[in-house]
C-alpha cells in the first residue's frame, strides 16, 4: 500500500474535505482527489461518499480510518523520536493551568526549570476552562480535578490543603471564631459559592465538621478570592500555595489553625498516544521530581 495515498486520505477524514486537506498538504485539490481514488481502487472499497456540500465515512471507510490512523500515528512518533535523538534540546514546552495556580505553583517551578535548561521555552496559557490538549497543541495541564478522560495520563503530585484565612482588619472589626460553628455568622469569600452561600468541610483533631456560611463575594478564582479577603471583606477558606506570601507578610492570618479544607491534589495531564517529545519529558520528569508524591518523602 502506497503509505502516502492513506496519509491523504487520513487528513481529508480530519480537515473534513479535500479542499481543506488539499489546504493544509499545499497540494491542488484534483491531486488529493486522485490519491483518495487510487487509494480505494487499491483497497476494492469506496471509503467515501461524496456530495456537493460534504464528504462522509462509508463504513469500510470508518474502519479503515481507525486502524490507518493509529498505525500513521505511530510512524510520525517513531519519525519524531529519531529526530528527536539527534537533535539538542530545544523549543518550547506549553502547559495550562488554571490562572490562580500560575502564581502560587507554576511562576517559581518554571523559573527553576528554564535556570536549568535555559535553552528551552515554556509558554503558559493560565486559564479557568478545561483546555482540549490535543486539539489546542498543549503538552501538558496542571489540573486539580479528577481526570475521567481516557486518553489522557494524570500523575498524581503533591496533596495540597486549603485552609482558613482572614485580613487582621476584619477580625479585629468582627471577631475571631473558636469553633468552626462559629463561621455561620460571620462574612465569607466563597469559592463557586451557589447564591451567595456555601458548606465548608473542615477536617481536624476531632475529624471532619461541615458548616453552612454565607458572604458578600464568590468568584471561581481563588487569585480573586485572595484579593477580596486581603481587603478585610470576610474569611475564606483557600489553598495555602496561595496565601504564604500574605501570611508571611501580615496580611492575611490564620483562623482554626489546626483544620484543613479543600483536601486534594494536582494532577500534571498529558496525552497518553502522543509521542512524547524529549524536552517534554525532561520537564515532565522535572516537575514529578519537584511536586510528585515521591519527592515528599
Amino acid at each position: 500500500m502506497d503509505l502516502n495515498r492513506a496519509q491523504t486520505f487520513a487528513r481529508v477524514v480530519e480537515d473534513g474535505g479535500f479542499t481543506a486537506a488539499a489546504r493544509t498538504l499545499r497540494v491542488p485539490k484534483s491531486s488529493v482527489s486522485r490519491s483518495v481514488a487510487l487509494l480505494e481502487e487499491e483497497l476494492g472499497v469506496r471509503l467515501l461518499q461524496r456530495s456537493t456540500r460534504k464528504v462522509e465515512l462509508t463504513e469500510a471507510g470508518r474502519v479503515f480510518y481507525d486502524r490507518a490512523s493509529r498505525a500513521l500515528a505511530g510512524l510520525e512518533d517513531a519519525e519524531a523520536a529519531v529526530s528527536d535523538l539527534q537533535s539538542s534540546l530545544r523549543g518550547t514546552v506549553r502547559v495550562t493551568a488554571p490562572a490562580d495556580a500560575g502564581a502560587g505553583i507554576l511562576a517559581p517551578l518554571i523559573a527553576r526549570f528554564v535556570e536549568r535548561h535555559p535553552a528551552l521555552h515554556v509558554e503558559c496559557m493560565l486559564t479557568s476552562r478545561v483546555v482540549d490538549l490535543i486539539a489546542e497543541g498543549i503538552d501538558f495541564a496542571f489540573r486539580a480535578s479528577k481526570v475521567a478522560d481516557s486518553s489522557l495520563v494524570a500523575r498524581r503530585l503533591l496533596t495540597r490543603d486549603g485552609a482558613l484565612y482572614a485580613a487582621p482588619s476584619y477580625l479585629a472589626r468582627c471577631g475571631v471564631p473558636e469553633r468552626v460553628a462559629d463561621l455561620a455568622a460571620h462574612e465569607c469569600v466563597m469559592f463557586r459559592a451557589d447564591q451567595g452561600r456555601a458548606r465548608w468541610t473542615l477536617t481536624g483533631p476531632a475529624g471532619e465538621e461541615a458548616v453552612d456560611v454565607h458572604g458578600p463575594i464568590s468568584a471561581d478564582d481563588f487569585a480573586f478570592v485572595h484579593q477580596a479577603t486581603l481587603r478585610g471583606v470576610g474569611i475564606a477558606l483557600m489553598p495555602q500555595f496561595i496565601t504564604q506570601a500574605s501570611v508571611a507578610r501580615g496580611e492575611l492570618a490564620r483562623v482554626l489553625p489546626d483544620r484543613v479544607g479543600l483536601r486534594g491534589a494536582w494532577h500534571l495531564v498529558y496525552p497518553s498516544s502522543r509521542y512524547l517529545p524529549r524536552r517534554a519529558a525532561v520537564f515532565r520528569d522535572f516537575v514529578l521530581a519537584e511536586l510528585g508524591e515521591a519527592s515528599s518523602g
